[in-house]
């Protein structure tokens, strides 16, 4: 197994993709570190905060000496313009870019080699819904913040994002227009993420850095219009 002993940090890992990636890399023969807001088995603390990335990344190269992937997938909060405030919003680009930020920069003299990072973006670092500034212009500043990295720590560590369209990390099956709206005429799960960290990480993904997939089912790529693909425009009344 590649990833046997290999050392796994993953920043949100206590749910959703976070912990599916975790259950992956350990069923692969990893050691995985998880830092997380919520209670639970793992390292428990607030990214947004410089002391709790200094305090966890010393725990880590205290415990193991060095890392071989950081998974930089917590999520920011989402929040529009009509009511985000200038905090949130802060703390929105606290999580979402500066966190990984930090931790590739306390880790970077610690990455083993053959190192990764892997960043979470989203389909919304191109395409927006109304109100969601806050989660948007993090996962457009991350997605930029991949190919500055990739430059910076380039012969030391690959570091690349996934863009993750519609993924559904819990037991609900979607059909009709929720699903048909993708191409492949279903919405995502957590592997489909998954599996391509995996291969990131792995040796086979050797040659690819700087770059940012999207996985999204293909519904980026679709143009639709109302009356379309089970699609109509209903407008509100205000």
């Amino acid at each position: 197994m590649e990833f046997q002993d290999k050392i796994v940090v993953i920043t949100g890992g206590a749910h959703g993709i976070g912990k599916a990636t975790k259950e992956a890399f350990e069923a692969e023969g990893a050691i995985v570190e998880v830092i997380d807001i919520a209670d639970g088995d793992h390292f428990v603390g607030d990214i947004s905060q410089k002391s709790v990335l200094e305090t966890f990344a010393y725990y880590v190269i205290e415990k193991h000496g060095h890392i071989d992937y950081l998974i930089n997938n917590a999520l920011p909060i989402m929040r529009g313009i009509e009511h985000c405030t200038y905090e949130e919003f802060a703390y929105a680009m606290a999580v979402g870019v500066t966190a990984p930020f930090y931790l590739s920069k306390l880790f970077s003299d610690h990455f083993a080699k053959e190192g990764c990072i892997i960043n979470l973006s989203s389909s919304r670092d191109r395409m927006s819904q109304p109100q969601t500034e806050s989660y948007s212009a993090a996962k457009g500043g991350i997605a930029s913040l991949t190919h500055a990295l990739a430059v910076s720590l380039a012969g030391k560590v690959r570091v690349n994002s996934i863009s993750p369209g519609w993924i559904e990390t819990g037991d609900t099956v979607y059909e009709g227009p929720d699903a048909s709206q993708q191409l492949v005429g279903r919405v995502g799960n957590s592997m489909d993420i998954v599996n391509m960290i995996l291969y990131l990480c792995s040796s086979k993904a050797g040659f690819i850095t700087g770059e940012n997939i999207c996985i999204d089912g293909g519904m980026t790529r679709q143009m639709i219009y109302h009356g379309e693909h089970g699609w109509k425009l209903e407008a509100e009344n205000k």
